[in-house]
This record gives structure tokens, C-alpha cells and sequence, in this order.
């Protein structure tokens, strides 16, 4: 294997932050990211290196290499007992574990796996149906890519010669990334194509480091602090929280929670947002007296002729504390203080068509899901079933706090 590694790293291991050329990079099934270099490991974007053993027992007991080739997570949702979870390979044999303890039969040779696949890998990543034309796994050698179909167990071999020759590789948030020295490049799963300008500084975006990226020092929030400017979910499933000039996704338990800048997504916002809703495949994000509307696929593009006034665009005044809509209706539910006003999306020109005052006072974000409605004060939030409920209920739910399974934070 070419793959630069060091078979006697310490717990004194350099920091990565210092720059450094990761074996293999892989989710677990609780979205837990792992980041391999040797016989060590860093669990998630922070924090100091520990050694894999202590994480995955079994690696020690079958080999002495202190390395990992290549690793990924499976997504197979046909086939339950492989389903998420994490393959590592390792010369010429494959170790399937699940919830951090190997499986019986494991390790095995991967041609028993993975039939016409070769080994000594350089990377590997899991990827799904819709992305790839099938359930699929792209395994890295050099310069050759090899498409692995999960349900025919048929293989695909390429060059990708444009890419540099990755030493991880990583799925992670619908994108996809080639790992080499300290630096990725994004990538197409299916034609290799890179867009934009490449490589990068793994630094800035996958890691928190001083003087580097998104935060450097930012820490993870207590609950009890957590405050929302907005929320909203859109036709696809995908959940975002605002807070100041950041956002989070929140239906990306497999990847973990993580925060960007606002205006990294959704360019020409760049000062925060007071109310956000989605409809008909569109991001609404309403600013002052603005309303920004973008398309909900990314990349997210400013729709033509936009920002607007609010007035213009729904027929009202600002400011507005919240705006939901739920799913396959046309009405836009506004919260402007203690009242809420019902707005027909469907209709022209857009007016108020129902007002009623609200039973709760300082409302600041609110969204319509499955489950009902949530509408946010501080860092606690009330759940109704319907907004009528939430009009015109006389009995005042019992205040919810905000988890860390929602939103990332601590206790």
C-alpha cells in the first residue's frame, strides 16, 4: 500500500489541526464520525486522538498493522442485517461491525464481500440510491475508481484521472468528498466531476481548529441557551434551524448535527433571518420588510426578481415573529406578537384571510410537521396537533424543553 502512514503513532500524535493525511474517514450508525490515521482515531470534528482499539476492539486482535485502509458505512436498507454498518478493510480482508462489536464470521477476505474488488485500498464511501443509480459503494485505488453495486454484487471499473488519488473518502450530507494530504476535493459520485474550486483545506470545514473555518473555538450550546430565529422543514424532509447568522440541519442524525453560516447556503442573506416557511418547493426567508424566496434544491438559487417586500409579496407589514405552513396546504400561518394571521399562497393577490389572537407571548420560530405544530419561546416550545388548536385552544399546553436529540446541544 502507497498510502502514507506510520505504524507507531502515540498518544503524543500531532494534532490534526496541524495538517494531516487521514487512512479512512467513516460514519457509525448513530452519525458518530470517525477519523483514522494509524492505529488511532478522532471521534467527531474535535477532541484528541485515542487509539481505534479502544473503540473497536477487535481490530487488534487480528493484525498488527496499526492502520486502516479504507472504511464506510453500509446503506442497504433492503438488507436489514448489513444495514449501517461500518466496513474496514485492511490488506486483503474486510471487518463488518455494528454498534462498535465485530460480527461473527468477521474478518473475512473481501472477494468473499465484495466479489471483484481488489484490496490493498486506498478509500472507500457508501453511496445510496438516488445519488448513484443504485445502493452502491465506491471503493478508491490509485487511480481507479471500482463502482460496487450492493444488490447485483456487480463492479464497474474507471478512471477518474482528474481526481487526485483519494486516501479517504467521505459522504456527508448528500455530498461527496476525496481526501487527500490536508486537503479534500468535492466530487460527482457518478461521472467524478468536479465543480468549483478545488482542493481545500480539510481545516476549515471538518474539523474545529484555531484560526481556521467555521468557529474555531465555537462550542456546543447548553440547551437551557438555545434559541431559535426560525424553523422549517421542506418537501424533501430536510430540517433547518436559523439562529443569528447560522443555521443547522436537523434531519441529519446519520451525519450528525453541524452549523454553517447562513449566507453559505443561502447567499444573499447575510444578516440573519426573522421567519422562514417552505411551500411548493421553495425556501421562503422573510428579513425586515423582505421576503428572500429560493428554490429548495440545491444548489438553493435565488428565484428571479426577489427579495420583495413583504407587502408586495403577502399582503402585510413587518415585522414577523414566525411563518409555518403545513404540509399540502396553500395557507401561511404568520405570528406577528400575540396574533396570528392566515395567508392563501394560493390565491392572488395574497391577503390576510383569517386573523385570531394567540394564547402564547413571544413566540419566535414555528413549524408544522407530522406530529402537529411547534411554536418556540426561548429555549422551550409548545405542541399543538393543528393550528386551529393552537388559535383557539383555551387550555395552555405545558411548556416542552428543547433536547439535545433535537437540536445537538447539551444538557
Amino acid at each position: 500500500n502507497e498510502k502514507s502512514f506510520n505504524l507507531h503513532l502515540t498518544l503524543t500524535l500531532t494534532d490534526r489541526c496541524d495538517g494531516i493525511e487521514f487512512d479512512a474517514i467513516a460514519p457509525d450508525e448513530k452519525g458518530h464520525t470517525f477519523f483514522f490515521k494509524g492505529d488511532h482515531l478522532w471521534n467527531g470534528f474535535s477532541g484528541q486522538a485515542q487509539v481505534s482499539s479502544a473503540f473497536f476492539r477487535e481490530l487488534d486482535d487480528y493484525h498488527h498493522l496499526g492502520h486502516v485502509d479504507a472504511a464506510f458505512r453500509m446503506h442497504n436498507r433492503e438488507k436489514h442485517e448489513t444495514h449501517d454498518h461500518i466496513y474496514f478493510f485492511l490488506d486483503d480482508k474486510v471487518f463488518s461491525y455494528y454498534n462498535h462489536s465485530l460480527e461473527e464470521g468477521y474478518p473475512k477476505d473481501i472477494q468473499l464481500d465484495f466479489p471483484g474488488v481488489p484490496s490493498h485500498l486506498d478509500a472507500a464511501v457508501e453511496c445510496p440510491k438516488g445519488e448513484c443509480n443504485s445502493d452502491s459503494v465506491l471503493f478508491f485505488k490509485g487511480e481507479e475508481v471500482y463502482n460496487y453495486d450492493i444488490v447485483t454484487q456487480s463492479v464497474k471499473e474507471r478512471q477518474w484521472a482528474h481526481l487526485p488519488n483519494c486516501t479517504s473518502a467521505f459522504r456527508w450530507l448528500e455530498q461527496y468528498y476525496c481526501f487527500h494530504g490536508h486537503n479534500f476535493t468535492r466530487f460527482h459520485p457518478v461521472s467524478g466531476e468536479v465543480n468549483g474550486v478545488y482542493p481545500k483545506d480539510s481545516r476549515h470545514y471538518f474539523m474545529r481548529c484555531l484560526n481556521f473555518g467555521h468557529g474555531g473555538e465555537a462550542k456546543v450550546p447548553k440547551c437551557s441557551e438555545v434559541t431559535l430565529d426560525a424553523i422549517t422543514s421542506d418537501d424533501s424532509g430536510k430540517t433547518y434551524a436559523f439562529t443569528g447568522h447560522n443555521y443547522m440541519r436537523l434531519d441529519t442524525h446519520r451525519d450528525g448535527k453541524h452549523t454553517f453560516p447562513i449566507a453559505r447556503t443561502w447567499n444573499e442573506v447575510t444578516n440573519g433571518v426573522d421567519a422562514v416557511f417552505s411551500y411548493n418547493d421553495k425556501i421562503y426567508i422573510i428579513k425586515g420588510d423582505q421576503v428572500y424566496i429560493y428554490k429548495s434544491a440545491a444548489p438553493s438559487t435565488l428565484i428571479e426578481g426577489y427579495p420583495k417586500s413583504l407587502n408586495e409579496e403577502l399582503g402585510i407589514e413587518g415585522p414577523v415573529n414566525a411563518a409555518f405552513v403545513c404540509a399540502n396546504q396553500h395557507i401561511v400561518h404568520i405570528i406577528q406578537g400575540r396574533m396570528m394571521k392566515d395567508i392563501d399562497l394560493s390565491a392572488t393577490p395574497r391577503v390576510v384571510a383569517r386573523e385570531a389572537p394567540l394564547p402564547i407571548s413571544g413566540i419566535e420560530a414555528g413549524m408544522c410537521g407530522p406530529d402537529g405544530v411547534k411554536v418556540f419561546v426561548g429555549s422551550e416550545y409548545y405542541h399543538y396537533k393543528t393550528p386551529r388548536l393552537l388559535a383557539f385552544s383555551r387550555i395552555l399546553q405545558e411548556p416542552k424543553n428543547i433536547t439535545p436529540d433535537m437540536m445537538g446541544c447539551v444538557e
